[in-house]
């Protein structure tokens, strides 16, 4: 178990640099110099050098890259040139306001489409299982955006029992933090439980025509006790692996439910960014960005022997 976890480690480390190089060679691709955007147009020749200068603008891409690798392995991940605020304190305030809103959609998400997912595939061809994969199929075909909309239109506008668009943190009023974040990640939610129920279902349905299964039958053991001591166990690895796929992609950014929703969160923050060309937020939204979807899937790998001990033994 020791190894496997050295092992995945180390591996996450290559993949990390080359992300970081990856951002780094891309960002530079886009037209448009920094340092003229962070004086404008009227600024002399003279004062655009020395800021070129500063910025090392100036030197070879492979020293920038470098020098950009040792800022970042210290902490510094530079200023914003529309706040002139430290982009790592601007990237984490952003990021702990998407991460709360994820965290509980995906948990909720999960919560329901496992057992739902499970049901179906216990069920199969049944009218239960027709409805409960076409509702899936539904909310899977729904863009998010749209979904927000409706939800919006519905319970804030028509109903008035949800706040329409703004944020609220939880310093400032837990109650109503709380109703602002209802309807965010109610859209979440029913956009990945349709991912979530399919995933269960197939899952379950291939573990479920294993020998061991119909051997525990055989025994006289209950349905029940054959789908949550026997199969429950081997059908959640692969609907694990896809929750962790799931929660590192919205970490990333959900802008368009940010967007639609008003919220100050991450993906907000990298499309304004590319917006006003703030290359600095840019990079480090990216980068954190590709940080926390290693990080989630990394940990999704080493918990995942907890549900099939194959896993290590390979």
């Amino acid at each position: 178990m020791l190894r496997f976890i050295v092992r995945r480690l180390l591996l996450a480390l290559p993949t990390m640099l080359i992300s970081a190089a990856a951002v780094f060679f891309l960002i530079r691709l886009i037209p448009g110099d920094p340092a003229s955007l962070m004086l404008g147009d009227q600024v002399d020749a003279s004062s655009l050098a020395d800021l070129r200068q500063r910025m090392g603008l100036d030197r070879a891409l492979p020293t920038q890259f470098v020098l950009w690798v040792v800022q970042l392995l210290q902490g510094d991940f530079g200023m914003s040139i529309r706040t002139d605020e430290p982009v790592l304190r601007l990237v984490f305030d952003r990021f702990i306001v998407s991460a709360g809103i994820v965290f509980v959609a995906v948990a909720v998400a999960s919560l329901i489409a496992v057992p739902a997912g499970m049901l179906a595939a216990w069920k199969q061809d049944s009218k239960l299982d027709i409805g409960l994969v076409g509702a899936a199929t539904v909310l899977l075909s729904i863009p998010s955006f749209w979904l927000g909309l409706m939800l919006l239109y519905v319970f804030g506008y028509k109903f008035g029992w949800l706040p329409v668009v703004g944020y609220v943190s939880f310093s400032e009023d837990a109650g109503m933090a709380a109703l602002y974040l209802i309807l965010p990640i109610a859209t979440l939610v029913l956009h990945e439980v349709g991912i979530l129920v399919r995933m269960a279902r197939a899952s379950t349905l291939e573990v479920l025509r294993l020998d061991y299964i119909t051997h525990a039958r055989a025994k006289g053991l209950s349905e029940t006790a054959v789908l949550c001591r026997h199969a429950f166990r081997n059908a959640f690895g692969p609907t694990w692996t896809l929750i962790g796929l799931v929660l590192g992609n919205l970490l990333g950014g959900i802008a368009v439910v940010e967007t639609v929703f008003t919220i100050p969160g991450l993906g907000r923050l990298l499309v304004d960014s590319i917006f006003g060309r703030d290359y600095p937020v840019i990079q480090g939204c990216l980068l954190f960005i590709v940080f926390v979807y290693v990080m989630v899937n990394l940990v999704v790998d080493l918990l995942y022997p907890l549900f099939d001990p194959r896993v290590t033994e390979e």
